[in-house]
């Protein structure tokens, strides 16, 4: 029996796009290795928070620059939760990380070249032996330029907004929409216009709109592309 060949599936797209969650699913239905790489920016900005090296109008570069080479991160599976969560220096900040108050500071740490360069190479050595479905803004035009398959996500800000919302207050989190809303225009706007690594669509990737698709159609439609391609190398 042919022995089905692995593959690099690089999921770009807007925050709020359910990127992570198909990538998730994905991986988990093909038996590949699953990188939320936007949980280890988030980490970057969690520890720059944690010594007020970044705020709401404030951004002090010089030191988080100074201290990249003692931030160490590292996903561990739970078992219970069936997925990997980020550990920052050997501490679980899963929950902190996704909180909106790092949302608003995760596209200015971003946009630090350096904190890209650090970030950019762990990830290309997770994809060495492929098998990996990995999620981001800069994966098919940056961090595997040569991946099997590329997938482009989007959708309008205020679907996006809705849903980053709804899974918000789901979490236990206080927050009121239009705050959400501004949020995500305000990533969009910084991950687009930045210097290094601006998120834009690959040439070769695949264009996805799941302004109007539920989370099943998806699924079931980015499945298909995956197989397709699998079976075409």
């Amino acid at each position: 029996m042919k022995q089905e060949k692995k593959i690099i599936i690089a999921i770009d797209g807007f925050s709020s796009t359910g990127k992570s969650t198909i990538a998730k699913g994905l991986a988990v239905k093909l038996g590949y290795l699953y990188v939320d790489t936007g949980a280890m920016y988030r980490a970057v900005t969690f520890y720059a928070m944690q010594r007020h090296y970044v705020d709401i109008g404030f951004l002090n570069d010089k030191a988080l620059i100074e201290n990249l080479e003692k931030i160490d991160l590292k996903f561990k599976y739970n078992d219970d939760l069936k997925f990997s969560e980020m550990y920052l220096n050997d501490e679980n900040v899963e929950k902190e990380i996704r909180a909106l108050e790092v949302s608003k500071l995760v596209s200015k740490v971003s946009t630090i070249s350096e904190v890209r360069k650090k970030l950019v190479e762990q990830q290309q050595k997770m994809g060495i032996e492929k098998g990996l479905v990995m999620d981001g803004r800069d994966i098919g035009t940056v961090v595997f330029p040569n991946a099997e398959l590329k997938l482009f996500m989007t959708a309008s800000p205020e679907k996006r907004a809705t849903r980053r919302y709804k899974e918000l207050l789901d979490k236990g989190y206080k927050v009121i929409y239009q705050e959400v809303l501004e949020n995500v225009q305000q990533r969009d706007l910084i991950d687009s216009t930045r210097e290094d690594s601006p998120l834009k669509k690959a040439d070769d990737a695949i264009g996805f709109d799941n302004s109007d698709m539920g989370l099943n159609e998806q699924f079931e439609r980015v499945y298909s592309i995956a197989m397709q391609r699998i079976n075409s190398n």
